[in-house]
């Protein structure tokens, strides 16, 4: 009995998680988060296909540089060019690489594209989108146009399921000569998927959130996912988000 209440208990804890990042769809259960599909997770046992060939970009663009040898946006587009480099290149309408102002103070950085993302090719454009938006104009009363945002991951997941850690690790080299090109005074993580990759370990955004950390020597502030938030919309949740924003709007004054 004791052994199935602490089964219960976990689950309830996944899932919540699951709600905080703003899974439309519960993941298979052959397919676990960090693993890499197969072809019995398709509804085939007879056996086993291997994962697409990752090719990780290796260029100068994305390693940490100065102010004076920062690349340019443009430059890590072009490097990224028509990804075919994971799974995910197989379903997109576009890619969607980010969006805002190059010189930007304040770097957001989410999961991955949405449907409405991947229709448009530009990042945070549907509900959490307009919410995010709502969040940096009415709450930090700056134009979205003055930050830049982008995802982890260029091309929409199957479902909006979380973007598996080949996927993941396709794609990072370009958020990474992104984060070089901008060089943000500060970023902001949505979600688990982001401060998990930033803070180099599985996190529980509950824990994290309002906390400082660093990348790259950037300071980094989590905080919940705007699809979480329409999810719980409670004034808690809100009040919350409301002070990370402005707690990360503050010290990029400071520098």
């Amino acid at each position: 009995m004791h052994e199935t209440q602490e089964i219960l208990s976990a689950a309830r804890l996944l899932f919540s998680e699951w709600l905080e990042e703003g899974c439309d769809s519960l993941p298979s259960p052959a397919t676990p988060l960090s693993a890499t599909p197969t072809a019995s997770s398709e509804g085939s046992s007879e056996m086993r296909t291997p994962p697409p060939q990752t090719h990780v970009a290796q260029s100068a663009l994305f390693e940490p540089r100065g102010a004076e040898q920062r690349p340019s946006l443009e430059a890590v587009r072009t490097e990224l060019g028509e990804c075919t480099r994971c799974r995910l290149h197989q379903g997109r309408t576009h890619i969607v690489f980010g969006d805002g102002n190059p010189n930007a103070d304040l770097l957001f950085i989410g999961e991955g594209p949405g449907e409405q993302e991947d229709l448009r090719g530009l990042p945070f454009v549907g509900r959490a989108g307009e919410l995010l938006t709502q969040m940096i104009e009415k709450g930090l009363g700056i134009s979205r146009r003055d930050v830049y945002i982008c995802n982890l991951v260029k091309c929409r997941p199957p479902q909006n399921r979380t973007p598996l850690a080949d996927e993941v690790s396709a794609c990072r080299p370009f958020l990474d000569g992104q984060i070089n090109a901008v060089a943000p005074k500060v970023i902001v993580s949505l979600g688990k998927p982001a401060a998990s990759l930033l803070l180099g370990r599985d996190i529980a955004i509950t824990k994290v959130r309002g906390t400082w950390h660093e990348y790259r020597g950037i300071p980094v502030m989590p905080t919940f996912h705007p699809a979480f938030v329409l999810r719980q919309y409670t004034l808690e949740n809100r009040r919350l988000v409301w002070q990370d924003l402005q707690a990360a709007l503050s010290r990029s004054r400071e520098r």
